[in-house]
């Protein structure tokens, strides 16, 4: 009788907090948004070979701030300028979490590198290094050799090619990743470098290098619904798991090379970013030490940044050509402004771009029509906001994606003095 009336008094007690906690819980103002289906949320609206052209027709729908819910988890998603700046500025740090999906887990070292670590003091180094080292304009400047470098070679291909067909993107490509994977690792692997043994060909660096950038940007069942994480239903672990072990076997071995190569030298000078990196390591000041697995976790999302460089620039490029054969009036104005700002005697160099404000609209305006990414890497928010005068609570997922580009002049913005009639390619 007495533990039948302990148990009646707690089942009471819970009651009375639950309904207390529930009447004295904060009304939130949520942003709008479909109403989600039980366990799968709104991802059946998601659907199909485009999912960002479904979202574009729920943000045609519900506005600029809208509210999705993915499996387990709120997503509200942003697509304008207004959000754009509510997100990537006033609260950058509020929103600087990552989601833990499955490709941070087993494609980055357990989130160990800068696009999925969480915020706090590693993430701060991770930045302060980018910022700082890696893309700082002194270290764009001390490569910029290798850039020229290979941009010659893939025009000196070009020449021996005249008059026969050539396809553009493949061209484009081998470009930027011949340049980034130099850059980044201090050689070409897009090519056989002779006798010497490759540790893999160039056809499966390319390989890899698709497969991890792909597999970072699915959409897994799991990362939503994470009780059904184990049962791996699109098999999109299964090749995460495989192409991470793969891409680190690489880097031991470039890691192995590169560390060879520094051994016994004194004042040695950096010859590319893992060189840096390595440098780094070896600083005892460090907020937080970079071991080895950061070392190849830094070096990971550098290379990934080889995978979505390459993609993005031969795409970008080659949509500029065909938008500017549609209009011949902007091919020949665009080269008049060479030949009055170059000339016909050298080649263009990058110093030379401030001096094209003409190319530089038709490139931004290119990206702005055909944009190389529909959403960024998703946030996560680390405490209540607010945003567009909606009530976002922590723990809710942040994606900004670019909605159509009537609804986002970006040139129209940036480059003001330019003749409207360019910003309608």
């Amino acid at each position: 009788m007495e533990l039948s009336t302990f148990a009646a008094l707690l089942l009471a007690t819970v009651a009375v907090i639950t309904l207390f906690r529930h009447l004295t819980r904060r009304k939130l103002n949520l942003p709008p948004g479909p109403k989600p289906w039980p366990i799968i949320g709104n991802l059946n609206l998601l659907a199909g070979p485009l999912p960002h052209r479904n979202m574009h027709a729920l943000v045609q729908k519900y506005g600029p701030i809208m509210q999705l819910q993915f499996g387990s988890f709120p997503v509200v998603v942003g697509s304008s300028v207004e959000m754009a700046e509510a997100i990537l500025k006033t609260n950058d740090v509020k929103l600087a979490d990552r989601p833990r999906i499955a490709a941070g887990k087993y494609t980055t070292y357990n989130y160990s590198n800068i696009t999925w670590s969480q915020y706090g003091p590693y993430w701060r180094q991770a930045r302060k290094i980018c910022l700082m080292e890696i893309f700082s304009p002194k270290r764009l400047d001390q490569f910029e050799t290798v850039r020229v470098q290979e941009l010659h070679a893939l025009l000196r291909k070009l020449f021996l090619s005249a008059g026969k067909p050539i396809d553009a993107r493949d061209n484009f490509s081998d470009l930027s990743l011949s340049v980034i994977s130099r850059l980044v690792l201090g050689k070409n692997y897009t090519v056989k470098s002779g006798s010497q043994k490759e540790f893999m060909s160039p056809k499966e660096f390319k390989e890899m290098i698709d497969e991890l950038f792909l597999l970072n940007g699915v959409l897994d069942i799991g990362d939503s619904i994470p009780w059904l994480a184990f049962l791996d239903l699109q098999g999109y672990i299964k090749r995460m798991k495989a192409v991470g072990q793969l891409f680190d076997g690489f880097l031991e071995h470039t890691l192995n090379e590169h560390q060879k190569r520094r051994r016994g030298v004194k004042d040695y000078v950096p010859q590319d970013m893992m060189d840096i990196l390595l440098q780094l390591s070896d600083d005892p000041n460090l907020e937080v030490q970079l071991d080895r697995t950061a070392v190849k976790a830094f070096t990971m999302v550098r290379t990934t940044l080889i995978a979505g460089g390459t993609e993005s620039s031969s795409v970008t490029t080659e949509w500029a050509m065909a938008e500017l054969l549609k209009k011949p009036e902007y091919f020949e104005r665009a080269t008049e402004e060479l030949d009055r700002v170059i000339g016909r005697e050298r080649w263009v160099e990058e110093k030379d771009i401030a001096n094209l404000p003409f190319i530089n609209a038709i490139c931004k305006e290119t990206m702005r029509l055909h944009p190389v990414s529909p959403f960024l890497v998703p946030r996560l928010a680390r405490e209540d906001i607010q945003l567009g005068g909606y009530d976002i609570p922590k723990g809710t997922r942040e994606i900004f994606g670019l909605s159509t580009p009537k609804q986002i002049p970006l040139v129209a913005e940036i480059e003001p003095r330019l003749p409207a009639h360019m910003y309608s390619m």
